[in-house]
């Protein structure tokens, strides 16, 4: 096959302003979705696309920090490139005059998500397919060599990896009817905590007509009460057969998150996310014992696969919420997936970017690790931005088919046209 070189490698400081508080949870305040893109342009006009979502200014650090991360690039071939790109990637990871603004955290490693994704979208491109399509169509090796597996060594080698993508091969066939039955989906876009009960009831109503029967509220108010009333007018609305689940966003301390969950627990939710601090895995810890038999969700600022290791490990999480815009990328995104799957806990991402991405990364786990399929966090406030939006109908996100990861934006793509 034509193999592509990276000629060009560029950066795009993208801000899309919300309207009417959409976005807006209890600690980010910043009605404003932004994405640091980065663009691998190649031969033939073909150019990979990468995204990481941000909030309002830090948008630019991001974009500053891609330009210096990704000149190791240049000139590089593809498919030489993603033939390795396990080390490639813990090689820019550990920039020696960059690591200490990590290691492995902060704009640093969002920079390195935006430019891994920016990899796979060109990859996927090159070869004429949708990214869902490569990933699943690779040989256990080849998926294997995308990974950088260090420091999991005593948890997930590489042999543990290569077990469990061929302890799945047999089924596959099978879990391939997802491509036709499509993702279920959850709504988040009904219950940003800026919006009034009406408006909350007209959207639940709005989302259950277009056949969604999951739907998450955001909490962490600062009058308790309105929290649990919120909890109650939402259960109301979608039954006692809909899904709900809280998202405090980090909002609470431990004794708060005690009381509080306690007290939301009457809602049955699925899940309580972001509950406390996110680097306070004792917290979470000491939560899931408390509140049990409630469920916590985290991942949305988990940053690193070290970390999830220790939250899996610790018992401090029941739904990895990896976030291949938090992590680095979508190599990070799938070792995080097989850490999840080692230690038998579902994968529901967190999906800042509409989706647009995750839709590709969840037909692989289901299909190629045989993940459970639950659903896909589903907030349509971009979809206009994108040159192939994800497709929702019935609640259900259906199977991309362009080829490459779905983040092209429109602007670049005008742009470059």
């Amino acid at each position: 096959m034509p193999d592509y070189a990276i000629e060009s490698i560029s950066t795009w400081d993208a801000r899309f302003p919300l309207s009417g508080g959409a976005g807006m949870d209890a600690l980010h305040t910043t009605s404003e979705y932004c994405f640091a893109v980065t663009l691998l342009g190649s031969r033939d006009g073909l150019c990979g696309t990468g995204i990481v979502l941000t909030l309002g200014e830090g948008n630019r650090l991001v974009c500053e920090a891609i330009e210096l991360l990704a000149k190791p690039l240049a000139k590089m071939a593809i498919e030489q490139l993603m033939s390795d790109f396990g080390r490639m990637s813990r090689r820019l990871a550990d920039d020696p005059s960059l690591r200490w603004l990590g290691p492995h955290k902060g704009v640093i490693h969002l920079a390195l998500a935006s430019i891994t994704n920016a990899c796979f979208d060109l990859w996927a491109k090159s070869r004429k397919v949708p990214l869902w399509r490569l990933l699943i169509d690779l040989s256990p090796e080849e998926v294997i060599g995308l990974l950088d597996l260090s420091y999991l060594e005593e948890i997930l080698s590489e042999q543990d990896a290569l077990h469990l993508l061929r302890s799945n091969v047999a089924e596959r066939a099978e879990r391939m009817s997802v491509l036709e039955s499509g993702y279920p989906g959850y709504d988040t876009s009904v219950g940003w905590i800026s919006y009034d009960d009406q408006k909350v009831r007209e959207l639940t109503a709005q989302a259950i007509d277009r056949g969604f029967k999951a739907f998450k509220l955001k909490v962490g108010s600062a009058e308790k009460d309105r929290d649990l009333r919120r909890a109650a007018m939402l259960r109301e609305c979608i039954g006692d057969s809909g899904t709900l689940m809280f998202d405090a966003n980090q909002s609470w301390s431990l004794p708060v998150a005690i009381r509080t969950c306690r007290r939301l627990a009457a809602y049955r939710p699925l899940w309580i996310e972001e509950p406390t601090h996110p680097d306070d895995i004792r917290a979470h810890v000491t939560l899931a014992e408390e509140i049990a038999p409630v469920k916590i969700a985290a991942g949305e600022h988990i940053p690193n696969r070290i970390l999830f290791k220790n939250f899996m490990q610790a018992g401090g999480l029941h739904y990895v919420q990896a976030d291949c815009t938090r992590l680095a990328g979508v190599s990070e995104f799938l070792t995080v997936s097989f850490l999840a799957r080692k230690f038998d806990l579902p994968v529901v991402p967190h999906v800042g970017d509409m989706g647009q991405l995750h839709q590709h990364l969840v037909l692989f786990n289901h299909i190629a690790l045989d993940h459970q399929v639950l659903f896909l966090e589903h907030i349509p406030h971009l979809r206009e931005h994108f040159v192939f939006p994800a497709q929702v109908k019935d609640g259900h996100y259906g199977t991309p088919q362009e080829p490459g990861a779905s983040c092209d934006l429109k602007r670049v793509a005008d742009k470059n046209a």
